[in-house]
């Protein structure tokens, strides 16, 4: 292992290939694709009758189109010269994949806590995803522009800031390291105190209704239905697969509850269409319910733009990466296949809450950029080599200039791709509230 000045130096080398000047470029001239049939291909192998959610999800808003169009941006910067310095990534840095939930200890945390797309690539694909993202929402949300490039300074500066602290840090302070200052971000405070709400008994009277002797999930077609016994029994028959992912004792505590009723949900905008399923379960009688989602993982949009490494099983690629990322995860978090395809497990609304994008006003938008900063340097930090990214990135400011004058571009870009999705019609944007076909879509998911 080289020294930490060794690799500093290594960092500092490979601005020899792509100047930190050079992060500001964005040309849409530069593409090779087109948004839309991307956009189309990325559909392939999901339920088709679940697809017009998602475009529906993505035609709401331009920062709603960002949200979906991670194959879209996984392209684009591909395109680009990057650092070459490789780092385990987030992926979907944005300013609504951070949120709280509940620590193993079961206090309350807030961190990066959305993984799909979670792969090993350079460290600025994250920045300028979390950056253009922070300009998208403050437009959403009604602010100035002047505010949001203020925003996006903020949050580089901090992401500057704490990169280069870790870097002078012992290691495993770093991998210990906690934020103390939580509830003085506003915005997050009330994500902390909604995350306190959403205990398991709330979520049991949330989506579950009583059924004679026991309760069963309610339906909320087409984003919630039960499954059928015989369409139940593989997901039942993948928890012993699972299990195996889990650490023994953390085995034994799900060894003590049993299976009560199994459903299909519709989530988030990007995952829609991928088969995603809870399963409701008692533990020490029915006040104590555990909720287990069963999501399924295709595989990282930034696969076919980085290295090509062994293959691995999607949900475990997803729950290691999570686990490098965060300071603490989900005790629950493991994989499963069924039939083939490839799932990540993890707890449902355990103590969870995100930010809202009205939220993300005035000084609570600068605070929380200040606080994405630092959880994403956090985040690099623990996962791949912080000494290289500081030779990297300097003393000055000339990359965080280049990569704000980039998330500026690309959110003008995003606004046109979202212009473009609503007037070619990929689909006809249904109701939310008009059922698909909810049968038809079960036979499929079956498969």
């Amino acid at each position: 292992m080289p020294s930490s000045e060794e690799r500093r130096a290594l960092g500092q080398a490979q601005r020899k290939k792509v100047k930190r000047q050079q992060h500001a470029l964005w040309d849409v001239k530069l593409r090779k694709h087109d948004p839309l049939q991307l956009m189309a291909a990325s559909m392939q192998g999901r339920v088709s009758e679940l697809v017009p959610i998602k475009y529906e999800r993505m035609m709401a808003s331009p920062f709603g189109y960002f949200r979906g169009a991670v194959p879209v941006m996984a392209a684009d910067l591909s395109l680009l010269r990057n650092t070459g310095i490789l780092n385990q990534i987030c992926g979907d840095a944005h300013v609504r994949n951070l949120g709280a939930y509940a620590a193993p200890d079961g206090r309350l945390v807030f961190d990066i806590n959305d993984f799909d797309e979670t792969v090993r690539a350079p460290f600025e694909w994250d920045l300028k995803r979390l950056a253009t993202s922070l300009i998208l929402a403050a437009r959403e949300a009604g602010e100035r522009e002047a505010l949001a490039r203020s925003a996006v300074e903020v949050f580089l500066a901090f992401y500057h800031k704490w990169v280069r602290s870790f870097s002078t840090m012992p290691v495993l302070d770093v991998a210990r390291y906690q934020v103390h200052r939580l509830v003085k971000v506003q915005p997050v405070d009330g994500v902390l105190r909604k995350a306190e709400r959403a205990t398991p008994l709330h979520t049991l009277e949330a989506l579950t209704v009583a059924s004679g002797a026991a309760r069963k999930f309610k339906e909320n077609k087409p984003v919630l239905w039960r499954l059928s016994e015989q369409d139940a029994q593989p997901v039942l028959a993948s928890l012993a697969k699972y299990r195996k992912s889990l650490l023994p004792e953390r085995q034994h505590v799900l060894d003590q509850y049993r299976a009560v009723d199994v459903c299909f949900k519709v989530v988030g905008t990007g995952s829609v269409g991928t088969r995603d399923y809870c399963v409701y379960m008692e533990g020490n009688g029915a006040q104590d319910p555990l909720f287990l989602q069963i999501k399924e993982e295709p595989g990282s949009a930034y696969l076919p733009y980085v290295a090509k490494a062994a293959k691995v099983h999607c949900g475990r690629a997803v729950a290691e990466g999570q686990r490098k990322m965060q300071m603490q995860s989900d005790p629950l978090l493991g994989w499963t296949t069924i039939d083939g395809r490839e799932y990540l497990v993890r707890q449902l609304n355990d103590h969870k809450g995100s930010i809202e994008v009205a939220d993300l006003k005035d000084e609570g938008l600068i605070a929380y950029a200040e606080l994405c900063g630092e959880l994403l340097a956090r985040g690099h930090a623990r996962s791949g080599d912080v000494q290289m990214i500081v030779g990297y990135m300097g003393a000055g400011d000339g990359f965080l200039l280049a990569l704000k004058k980039f998330a500026v571009s690309y959110a003008d870009q995003m606004e046109k791709d979202w212009e473009s999705l609503k007037k070619a019609r990929v689909v006809k944007a249904k109701p939310a509230t008009k059922p698909v076909a909810t049968k038809q879509a079960a036979k499929m998911v079956a498969k």
